[in-house]
């Protein structure tokens, strides 16, 4: 029961947060009106800037913020033990997370639509500009080349997955077209959509469409990565209602109903136990330990637990979607407290049931790689032997499939469907994560183009042109594919080497992506002092959100994987010359921060509270 507690726990706080302390940052901090037009009516172009309803635009934020992120990195951080895990996941994602969301999304709509980079330079100055929007484009650089791989490997585990997240694409543009058409009622295609999506699930790998889905799964790696490149270059490019947007709601529809499954499941196997194993229903229970502070070659909890879990409590790349894409389809500010804040806690639901999958779950059995089940902690053991053992990618995803497939199964639906219904989440997670981190890595080229226009406009006005929009794309794409090109082992350029190249640089993304966060706190600092709103609630956030993730960098830079190994190899040199200059542009963005905060409330008094545009 104690599993079923946690569960119940988790969500009565997160509503309870939602309506307590999300409405009343929006209602007393930054004063949302629902009469004050947002970018999307005033900027309205019909590619980018378009008044969405409220529940897309929900759809469209959640699962581009959430992608893998509260998956695979709650079900490595579990191995500290689960009761650090679920604690940073709930208070974070209440505390820090909501309102880093929230922040980063008002601070854009105020800000005619533009990413949190182009506003620091708004709320500082022209250089800070430049010093986030590099940041930001290394991040994004990492987010194209590695993602490709992640989908390629969720595809050759669950290859029934493939189809269903192939038919998405025709399917959202029928419902992208249907809702652009007057009279149409959301919910009726709403379920429509979701039953198709179901559909393609439990079908999708029978007969043919099995055959189909296996030869796809063998695919090399690269290969995927140019069919997903190209992808999100049509996506990048093609007006938002078209194809991302809809893609992105018919994607939260099923994501949402299968979380939904799997915490019904979890109450039936907290009430009946598992899927019988030799004709009896194992137990749910916890099988991880609550404390482990010295897993086998694991790193310190301190500070990597914080940078582990990331989009579970807090992520930077979170502010990049608030205010990249979400904040110019907002149609009403007053809805920005259910997308932002509300987007956030739900994540970090999900990255909860996650960490219950993964200590409870695999407990009512994972194969032991024959025909045995294995049940209960031994289960446990055989995922999470070492770090090394359960901290790759398929080892992370699969200790999640094992164990919210057992939820499912408990409720009678068979193993096949549970673990298909599993891929597809994790894949469709992975894909929206990808092609909305292409058109946010068009924006920020766009708007450094901007930055060093030297004063008559043409430079900013030829960056938003039409073919700003695809020079733009094309070399957000390009940096992709050529990242992820490089053999991440440095042997020879062959098709089945080439595609991980990804994987040099990703052991930055987490504290990188966690100091994005520190700084956009200090963006929305600037301009609830400037507004002369409170800041108070920010300060701790703030700090901690800048201090841990140097920590971890510092480590993973000078360190590496081990002490006794030599900071600067020539495996390590490219990780190294990023990250030293990743840390360098952000601590100097600090710098400038701190010399100006004191000018910026002396701006407040005499200028008055910001204005929206």
């Amino acid at each position: 029961m104690t599993t079923l507690l946690l569960a119940v726990g988790a969500a009565v706080g997160f509503i309870l947060a939602y309506r307590l302390y999300g409405r009343w940052l929006g209602a007393k901090i930054f004063d949302l009106r629902a009469d004050r037009r947002c970018p999307s009516e005033t900027l309205e172009d019909g590619v980018d800037f378009v008044p969405t309803a409220r529940n897309v635009v929900f759809g469209h934020h959640f699962t581009s913020i959430a992608g893998t992120g509260p998956i695979v990195g709650p079900a490595i951080a579990v191995m500290w033990g689960w009761l650090p895990a679920v604690l940073w996941i709930v208070f974070g994602s209440i505390f820090i997370g909501g309102v880093h969301d929230l922040g980063s999304l008002i601070v854009s709509i105020r800000s005619e639509g533009r990413t949190i980079g182009d506003v620091a330079g708004r709320m500082l100055n022209p250089r800070v500009r430049l010093l986030f929007l590099s940041v930001l484009f290394i991040g994004l650089t990492i987010v194209l080349a590695i993602f490709g791989l992640v989908i390629a490997a969720v595809f050759r585990m669950f290859p029934a997955a493939i189809f269903p997240c192939v038919v998405q694409i025709p399917l959202a543009i029928i419902v992208g077209a249907t809702l652009r058409r007057k009279g149409v009622g959301l919910f009726l295609l709403s379920a429509i959509a979701l039953i198709l999506m179901y559909i393609s699930v439990v079908f999708g790998d029978v007969g043919l469409l099995g055959t189909f889905n296996e030869s796809l799964a063998t695919w090399p790696v690269m290969v995927w990565v140019l069919v997903l490149l190209a992808y999100c270059f049509i996506a990048s490019v093609l007006p938002v209602g078209v194809l991302l947007q809809p893609r992105d709601y018919i994607n939260a529809l099923q994501l949402i109903a299968a979380i939904g499954l799997v915490a019904i499941g979890l109450v039936v196997a907290a009430t009946f136990g598992g899927s019988p194993v030799d004709q009896v229903r194992p137990p749910l229970e916890l099988v991880a330990p609550m404390f482990d502070f010295d897993p086998v070659g694991a790193p310190a909890m301190l500070p990597f637990l914080f940078i582990t879990i990331a989009c579970g409590a807090i992520s930077g790349f979170h502010c990049l979607v608030a205010s990249g894409t979400s904040s110019k389809q907002l149609k009403h500010e007053t809805d920005a407290v259910a997308v932002g804040y509300g987007g956030m806690i739900l994540e970090g639901f999900l990255a909860v049931i996650v960490v219950l999958a993964c200590v409870s779950g695999i407990g009512l059995g994972v194969s032991d790689g024959g025909d045995h089940l294995v049940t209960g902690s031994a289960a446990w053991e055989l995922r999470y032997a070492s770090w090394g053992a359960a901290g790759g990618l398929g080892a992370k995803v699969a200790a999640f499939v094992d164990g919210s497939a057992n939820f499912l199964g408990s409720m009678g639906i068979p193993a096949s469907t549970a673990v298909a219904l599993m891929g597809v989440l994790v894949a469709s997670f992975a894909g929206t994560t990808l092609d909305t981190a292409c058109r946010l890595q068009r924006y920020v080229i766009q708007e450094i183009v901007s930055t060093v226009d030297r004063g008559d406009g043409r430079l900013r006005r030829a960056a938003w042109s039409t073919q700003g929009r695809y020079l733009a794309t094309t070399t957000a794409v390009g940096l992709g594919v050529l990242l992820a090109a490089v053999p991440a082992t440095g042997g020879a350029w062959t098709w089945n080497s080439m595609g991980t190249g990804g994987l040099v640089l990703w052991p930055l993304f987490g504290a990188t992506n966690q100091l994005l966060a520190g700084l956009a706190f200090l963006v929305i600092a600037f301009f609830l002092r400037r507004s002369g709103k409170p800041v108070w609630f920010l300060y701790l956030p703030m700090m901690f959100m800048l201090l841990i993730p140097v920590w971890a960098l510092g480590l993973q830079i000078f360190v590496g994987t081990g002490a006794e190994q030599a900071w600067l190899t020539q495996e390590r040199w490219l990780l190294v010359v990023i990250g030293l200059a990743t840390l360098g542009l952000e601590l100097w963005m600090v710098v400038e921060a701190a010399l100006l905060w004191p000018h910026a409330q002396r701006i407040a008094l005499e200028s008055g509270t910001e204005q929206s545009t």
